[in-house]
């Protein structure tokens, strides 16, 4: 049964071994003894927060989030009526199919540093990792997949009718446009065949944390030094999305590209110079001309909380069949978004130990990468500082991304739109290098135009960070 985790903070609580930081009081030894000595305490020190960390992160309790039978409840353009049986089984189907990417400890040394756990400071790489994992799983596993083992799941305390008929299974939303089909489950798992399981697996094998691992953390901690970052450090919403294109453009995933919006504008020709390349380089020899896309578009929706204007627009962006997700959260909490249902956000949670997985065993176990209970969170407890994703396999599927997240950003012509879709490519490039302070300054500061736009709630100013 896959655990939830007590704690929601995401501190490095290194106050709690402070009795360190100062020289010890025994009688003098060697010169080479003292030498030695400030080295030695830092191991130590990063030892003793490592097993704090994992003591802390490592409880988990049994509680589960109630969902309300009677709305529609929507995972990643999915919708589910949970009072019908069929739909409640599909939504548990799906959700315990998304990969769950957590603290691990044990895991070996990350590179200058002592660390071997990111217990208490990788929160916003590992929502980083399920971010560009879901994308993954869309771009190499057929429509509708779900997990094998997936059925597997604990049992909830809903109450449920009898399935509806099949002509009215999926759920109308008249709130969200072009909203993606219930997922059908058994039916096309088998159809997937164990050749989607063995896709499955090395997906998984993608995120473990070994220095060959392409995505694992050892890969995004080399890739965050070029962004002034270390292991240990604090990674905003904006500097994850950058660390995750550069990690999938040093992969060997020659048929995908991560696009990171700047300033809040998504600029297509931008788009089509990347994804366009000449029939011969396609991938596996199907002269494809066209590279997949995954597109990540930083923003701030508000000062020091979420300005409940932009509500509505999350909610719409979640219900389109091109969305992944959401990461966002600030230095003591971060969490993957990928769905709701009425005000309340569901989540993956990044905060809880586990053991590092050795994938050099022949059938390493999978079971710790997937959550099988879904938490929810009030829509108003959400940081405004986070990066949206998007995926889209061809460029008539970029087309259509582009069309449907323009109609859901500009529903409401009284308000500032949350990004934009702009023609053409940006007039310069900009230094993939920056300090997460200078990705912040860029990540959707909203001129004076948005303080007079029509917004009913006091958190309507927008400061610049």
């Amino acid at each position: 049964m896959a655990m939830n985790p007590v704690t929601p903070g995401d501190s490095p609580a290194q106050s709690d071994v402070s009795l360190l930081s100062s020289p010890g009081s025994m009688g003098s030894a060697g010169a080479s003894e003292d030498a030695e000595k400030p080295e030695d305490r830092v191991r130590i020190k990063s030892k003793l927060v490592s097993a704090w960390n994992s003591v802390k992160y490592g409880w988990s309790f049994k509680s589960k989030s109630h969902f309300n039978k009677r709305s529609p409840l929507v995972l990643l353009g999915h919708y589910y009526l949970l009072s019908y049986s069929g739909e409640r089984e599909a939504f548990r189907r799906a959700f315990s199919s998304l990969l769950w990417l957590t603290y691990r400890k044990g895991f070996p040394q990350l590179a200058d540093s002592t660390l071997t756990s990111d217990c208490g400071w990788g929160c916003m790489l590992r929502s980083g990792q399920m971010l560009l994992a879901q994308g993954l799983l869309l771009h190499l596993l057929p429509p509708g997949w779900t997990w094998a083992a997936s059925h597997h799941v604990t049992k909830d305390d809903l109450e449920v009718l009898s399935p509806r008929p099949s002509s009215s299974t999926s759920v109308a939303s008249a709130e969200c446009p072009r909203a993606r089909t219930k997922s059908m489950g058994c039916s096309l798992l088998e159809r997937g065949g164990s050749g989607s399981e063995a896709t499955h697996r090395m997906v998984v094998s993608w995120f473990v944390d070994q220095p060959g691992c392409p995505f694992g953390l050892h890969q995004l901690v080399e890739m965050g030094k070029s962004h002034g970052k270390k292991a240990g450090d604090w990674y905003g919403p904006a500097t994850a999305a950058h660390i995750i294109r550069n990690a999938v453009a040093a992969s060997e995933l020659s048929d995908l590209v991560v696009y990171v919006a700047q300033d809040c504008t998504v600029y297509k020709g931008d788009i089509v110079r990347q994804c366009e390349r000449p029939q011969h380089e396609g991938p596996r020899g199907r002269g494809a001309a066209w590279r997949s896309l995954i597109l990540l578009v930083p923003v701030r929706l508000g000062g020091d909380v979420l300005n409940p204007a932009y509500t509505e627009c999350v909610k719409r962006l979640l219900g389109l069949e091109c969305c992944i997700g959401i990461i966002g959260g600030k230095p003591k909490h971060s969490l993957y978004f990928v769905g709701f249902q009425d005000q309340q956000l569901v989540y993956l949670d990044p905060h809880y130990s586990q053991s590092a997985v050795d994938i050099t065993q022949e059938d390493f176990p999978i079971e710790s990468f997937h959550c099988k209970s879904a938490r929810k969170m009030a829509f108003s407890r959400m940081d405004p500082s986070c990066t949206v994703g998007f995926y889209a396999r061809g460029q008539h599927e970029f087309e259509t991304l582009c069309a449907l997240v323009s109609a859901v950003l500009n529903y409401d012509t009284n308000k500032y739109p949350m990004f934009t879709f702009a023609e053409g490519q940006r007039a310069a490039e900009e230094d993939d290098a920056r300090s997460e302070m200078s990705l912040f300054s860029e990540v959707c500061i909203l001129s004076s135009k948005a303080s007079h736009a029509s917004l009913s709630s006091g958190t309507d100013d927008f400061v610049l960070l």
